[in-house]
Parts: C-alpha cells; sequence; structure tokens
C-alpha cells in the first residue's frame, strides 16, 4: 500500500484531504501516487539559481505519469559565500541539518517517493543521507554545472580564480585592472562550480551510485537537456513508486563500491570520502569506506582529468560523454548487475545509452591509456594520522608526491592566511592548519584560500599544507586534510611546533613528523584541550556531537549520553 493512501483515502482521513484541498488540490490529485519534490532553490546559490525551472519540469513529468506533486523548500548553503569567514563553521553541519529537514518533511506529508532536486557542496550529500535514511522511492536531480569564465592564467576562469589572483596582486605579479576584469567575467551564468569541486564530484557520484538518471550529472545548467532530464525524472519516480524501488535497492555495497571507484578515475574531490562514508552510514551498510578508498586506489586508474588537474571544465567533461562514458570506460572493473532508478541495471543503462556529442578523448581516458595508474585520491596514516589524513595526487604535480619540509603552525585557518599573504610562508615549508576538524572548528573548515594564496604567491610547488579541516576540491597544490584524530582530541596534530621535519610521501601513503615517540609523549603530556569555540545554537550542539573526520564527521549520537 501506497504510505500516502494511509492518511489520504477512507472517511476518517477527511481531516487531511481537507487541509490539501486548501491548496488547489482536488479529489482526483489526492488518489494518485503523491511525490515529494525537496528543492533547495534559493537565490544564494548559483547551482540552485535554475532549479525552479527544474522543479517545474519534474512537475510535469510526475503528472504525466500519473503522480501528484508536492513541493517543498530545503535549506543550502554555497560553500563558496561561506569560505574564509565564520559562515564555513556552518557549512558542514548545514548537511545534517538538510538530511534531517527532508526525513522530516518525508515523514510528517507521508510522500510515497522523493524527487530531490539540489547540486553543491553539502546540500548533495546530505539529499543523498535522507534518502538512504528513509529507504522509499527518490531519486536525486542535480541542477547541472556552469559554463567557464574568461580565459585566464591559462584556462577558462571561475570564482576561484579570483582568490588565485589576489594571490598574484598581492606578490606583484598582476595589476589591479587585470584583477577587477574578473569580478564580472570569471562566473558568468548560473550553475554548479564550472570545475570538479566538490558539487560536481557529488553530483557525478549520485550518478555512479545509480541515484540520478543517466546523465543527470553533467548536463549545464542552462541546456534543453537539462529541462528534459527533469521531465524524464519525474516521470520515472512515479514508476519506481509503482515498482516499490526504494533507495536501499539502489544503494548497496556494490554500488557504494562503483561509486568509490568513478571517484579515484576522476580524481574526485577528497570531501567525497567522507561523505560517501556518511550515506554508507545512513543506509545501515556495513562496509568500510576509508579502508575501501585506500584498498581501490592502487587497482583504479585515473581515467578522467578536469580543473584543478587539468584546464578542462565540467561541460567539457560532458561533451567527451561525462559519467557515462567513464562508466562505460571503467565497467570491467565495476559492479555493473547492480539496480539504478532507472528501474534498470548499470549493465543495462550502459549498454543502452545514446551519446550527444562524438567523443573528444580530451577528458576521459580508456583503461588502456589512463592519466595515471593509480587512483586520484589516496588515503595517508603516519605518527601524524593516525586514523587517517586524506589527499588528491591525481589533481598536483607528481613532483609534490614526496615532500619534506619545515613546518610552521596556526591554529586557525584566518592567522595563516594572514601569514601567507604578509610573505611569512617561504619555500620548503608545511603550513600546518589545526584546530578546524569537525569538532574543534567547529564544522571542519576548508582552507580554501589558503591554498589559492599559495598559488597566487608562486608557492604551489614548492610548500605543503596539511589540516584537520577540509580542502576544496579546487584546491590543487601538495595538501593533505581530514588528519585524524583532530587536534581538539589531542590528536598528534596539536603537537607538532614550528621547526619540525613533516614528511608527506604518497606513494608510501604515509605522513610522518620526524620526533621521537618519546617526545611526542612529553607534548601530549602537556597539552591542554582547548575551550570550545561555540557554546550556544545550533555550533554548541554540534561540536558536541560531531564524529571523527575519519567517519564520515556524522553526528555521534552516543555522546548525548555524556552530555
Amino acid at each position: 500500500m501506497e504510505r500516502s493512501k494511509k492518511i489520504l483515502t477512507g472517511n476518517e482521513n477527511q481531516y487531511y484531504r481537507a487541509t490539501l484541498k486548501a491548496m488547489g488540490f482536488t479529489t482526483e490529485d489526492l488518489k494518485r501516487p503523491v511525490i515529494g519534490i525537496a528543492n533547495a532553490w534559493s537565490e544564494c546559490v548559483p547551482g540552485h539559481y535554475n532549479l525552479r525551472q527544474v522543479a517545474q519540469r519534474v512537475k510535469d513529468g510526475i503528472y504525466r505519469a500519473g503522480g501528484t506533486p508536492i513541493e517543498f523548500g530545503v535549506l543550502g548553503g554555497c560553500d563558496g559565500m561561506a569560505n574564509g569567514h565564520v559562515g564555513m563553521h556552518y557549512i558542514l553541519p548545514s548537511r545534517e541539518l538538510v538530511a534531517s529537514s527532508i526525513e522530516s518533511m518525508a515523514q510528517i506529508n507521508q510522500f510515497d517517493g522523493l524527487v530531490l532536486l539540489g547540486s553543491c557542496d553539502k546540500i548533495v550529500p546530505g539529499m543523498l543521507m535522507a534518502a538512504a535514511r528513509l529507504d522509499i522511492p527518490c531519486i536525486f536531480l542535480p541542477g547541472g554545472p556552469m559554463e567557464g569564465g574568461m580565459v585566464f592564467d591559462g584556462r577558462q576562469s571561475d570564482q576561484t580564480t579570483a582568490t588565485e589572483a589576489y594571490g598574484m596582486l598581492s606578490a606583484g605579479k598582476i595589476t589591479e585592472q587585470e584583477y577587477q576584469a574578473l569580478e564580472d567575467t570569471a562566473c558568468p551564468g548560473c550553475g554548479s562550480c564550472s570545475y570538479l569541486g566538490t558539487a560536481n564530484t557529488m553530483c557525478s557520484l549520485a550518478e555512479a551510485l545509480g541515484m540520478t538518471l543517466p546523465d543527470g550529472a553533467n548536463a549545464p545548467a542552462a541546456s534543453a537537456h537539462r529541462s528534459q532530464l527533469g521531465k524524464e525524472t519525474g516521470m520515472k519516480i512515479v514508476e519506481l513508486v509503482e515498482r516499490d524501488i526504494t533507495v536501499r535497492k539502489v544503494i548497496t555495497p556494490g554500488s557504494i563500491r562503483n561509486a568509490i571507484k568513478a571517484c579515484l578515475a576522476m580524481s574526485g574531490s577528497t570531501n567525497a570520502v567522507m561523505h560517501l562514508t556518511a550515506v554508507a552510514h545512513e543506509a545501515e551498510l556495513d562496509i568500510d569506506v576509508l579502508q575501501l578508498f585506500d584498498n581501490l586506489s592502487n587497482s583504479t586508474p585515473q581515467i578522467a582529468k578536469m580543473n584543478p588537474a587539468c584546464k578542462y571544465n565540467m561541460i567539457d567533461f560532458y561533451h567527451d560523454g561525462g559519467m557515462p562514458r567513464l562508466l562505460e570506460n571503467l565497467q570491467s572493473l565495476l559492479e555493473t548487475d547492480v539496480m539504478t532508478v532507472t528501474g534498470k541495471t548499470l549493465a543495462e543503462n550502459i549498454a543502452e545509452h545514446r551519446y550527444r556529442y562524438p567523443a573528444t578523448g580530451l577528458v576521459n581516458h580508456t583503461l588502456d591509456d589512463p592519466f595515471g595508474y593509480s587512483g586520484g585520491v589516496a588515503v595517508l596514516r603516519g605518527n601524524l594520522a593516525p586514523s587517517t589524513g586524506i589527499t588528491k595526487p591525481g589533481a598536483f604535480d607528481k613532483s609534490l608526491h614526496h615532500f619534506e619540509g619545515e613546518a610552521i603552525c596556526f591554529d586557525c585557518e584566518e592567522d595563516a592566511e594572514e601569514a601567507i599573504l604578509a610573505g611569512e610562508v617561504h619555500e620548503g615549508h608545511v603550513v600546518v592548519i589545526r584546530y578546524e576538524g569537525p569538532k574543534g572548528g567547529p564544522g571542519m573548515r576548508e582552507m580554501y584560500k589558503a591554498m589559492k594564496y599559495l598559488y597566487g604567491r608562486g608557492l604551489a610547488l614548492s610548500t605543503a599544507l596539511i589540516t584537520d579541516g577540509r580542502f576544496s576540491g579546487t584546491n590543487n597544490g601538495c595538501f593533505v586534510g581530514h588528519i585524524s584524530p583532530e587536534a581538539s582530541e589531542g590528536g598528534p596534530i596539536a603537537l607538532v611546533r614550528d621547526g619540525d621535519r613533516i614528511v608527506i610521501n604518497v606513494e608510501q601513503r604515509s605522513l610522518n613528523v620526524l620526533v621521537s615517540d618519546e617526545e611526542l609523549a612529553a607534548r601530549k603530556a602537556a597539552w591542554k584541550a582547548p575551550e570550545p569555540k561555540f557554546t550556544r545554537g545550533w555550533l554548541g550542539l554540534y561540536c558536541k556531537l560531531a564524529g571523527s573526520g575519519a567517519e564520515g564527521a556524522v553526528l555521534d549520537m552516543k555522546k548525548l549520553k555524556e552530555l
């Protein structure tokens, strides 16, 4: 029995029908499958600005297939707008709010199925987490990537180019006129960021998971194809309800492994490790995502390459076949018998897909002609990262895969950024930014600006940066993030001092500080945990419940017993 029928049929349920009829729904509408549309549209996020139009196409498809759509709003913050100030503390915690708000609305209204509309960094995983938690028929549909901007520094620009350019301006490498020109030309229209950051990584991995229709991840925001996908998604969700194809029939251990391999094959954002861990947790899967990334990175080649690893953008990827072609090229390594939201297996989707454009070979390569013979994301461990550290070797120069340097330490993001712009960071430094983890930050802020400033000042190939915070998917210097245990929990990153030698070795998957165990133990004995930065409101609660970055930074409900 459809969920909605429990509250919309029978004389005893007139109350619910009357309430919905107050908004113009008819008796006939309420006899059909009721599909919720969780829409994260707002004027705050370029990646969501077109979702009103997309939602209308989804509604058209639902009506056409015999369902009744009911749309509701979902919060969604733009990582870019939050970068470098107090707002970034709220970004990762907002993922939990997205998931919980969708769960709440789906249960309050007893929707038979959901279409999830969102495009950006924490909104996408939050929506997938909600879907996995609810286990009802769901389809995720992004708004699509934006076009690249004017050419600057050898590639089409985007909003992050402005931050790199500010570093160049501070170093006297460009004029103020050149810098100012980017403001009106870097972002020519709406859509998720034009590069392979966390947003487009997670949209692409949603397709690899089977949660998005083929091409749903990468069709441009302003394209007719995006509107067509909206209508097709609306029709398909009604079919999934009729066939009772729920989310946990799609998100399985096999589909999670497929998404991990796709992430490695395209050198996706390091944040994907944490988000896929969280999705698997919500689906109650007995699977160690972090260990799988580690195991599979050596056997999964990198066969797609996009900015920040090269000059090509997401729309170049789309024109070269996008995710369907990447999955086709990777299929011998995938579990293709998994179910998808098309109602067909991945193997059937690959066999039946019709490409709109001829292959260019610029972005997608085959297994016998890879960009690299190991995955573009790597898990590091060592005395600085006993649990984990995550890096993205597919996006930076191979000369940096082994880096040894001198620590220069900062206890927050802002202090590091000021020092970089002031010229205090030099060649050979390993910038250590700590107390920015899920609990200590709180919210595991991105060290986006620090990396961009290093690039702009010409230090991208001669310095490194490590942190218990995160990185934007657009960063492309030598970096290690997600270091766990974090500093606020007394992790070894809290014990590093200026001048210590740090060694990053990607090939050996190691991250170590060249300090004896005895000295580290003495430093630990003298260390004192800092006071929480927030004690009220949502962040006051979040920093008490936040789990380790190595475990997806999901809320650890067991900590409620300690409050």
